[in-house]
């Protein structure tokens, strides 16, 4: 369980498939130094609000490794990394460095700062536009086609984007907008988006399973 409060930005240092055939999978290498201080083998950590296990840690280097399974490579912006763009790079600025959102899984005695965050992800949306006002930002997201990944999001509720805790300004069929401060451009990958980056998508989990529970009684 995690809080979407993103402790700090891992440096993509390498994705890359292992294994063959029906036991193939990725390993996913970051740099990273504060989610290393205390890490160990076997630890839950939230990868752009997907939750990932430490397989392998290496100190000297300043990274960690972690097991992604195909199915999660091809449900979650992962399946960008190769197209250098799920670290707010598009495309065409593959070249540029690649980061992406940890965070430590949440302690029994800790304060609950964001909202209930799975780690498990519901969609892939797409950055429509940022817009700046002020010193805040106007964040817009496009919704996933595919009404399988389209969750219930409330006006005023919460929603993770790449494991971010941010709140639903607007919302209508086709997507959502919500606010950015300054701290949280500086301090997650979402300062470095652009328009047409996939983001990852966890919707409210005390609403899916309201929304579950409705819907069974229809």
């Amino acid at each position: 369980m995690f809080t979407g409060l993103v402790e700090e930005k891992g440096r993509l240092l390498d994705f890359a498939r292992v294994g063959e055939g029906a036991t193939a999978g990725w390993h996913l290498t970051l740099a990273a130094e504060r989610v290393l201080s205390d890490a160990k083998l076997g630890d839950s950590i939230a990868v752009n609000g997907c939750c990932l296990t430490v397989v392998a840690i290496d100190r000297e280097a300043g990274a960690l490794t972690f097991d992604v399974l195909e199915e999660t490579r091809r449900l979650t912006n992962f399946a960008a990394l190769s197209d250098g763009r799920v670290g707010g790079a598009s495309p065409a600025r593959a070249s540029g460095s690649q980061h992406l959102n940890l965070e430590r899984s949440l302690r029994a005695d800790a304060r609950l700062g964001g909202h209930f965050v799975s780690g498990h992800i519901d969609g892939v949306g797409t950055i429509e536009s940022l817009a700046q006002h002020g010193a805040d930002t106007r964040l817009r997201v496009r919704l996933p086609e595919a009404a399988a990944q389209r969750g219930p999001i409330v006006h005023k509720g919460s929603i993770a984007i790449d494991g971010v805790s941010l709140t639903v300004a607007e919302v209508d069929a086709d997507g959502f907008t919500v606010w950015l401060i300054p701290t949280t451009l500086a301090e997650t990958n979402l300062g470095e988006k652009q328009p047409g980056d996939p983001v990852n998508l966890e919707y409210d989990l005390l609403g899916k399973y309201v929304a579950q529970i409705i819907d069974g009684r229809r």
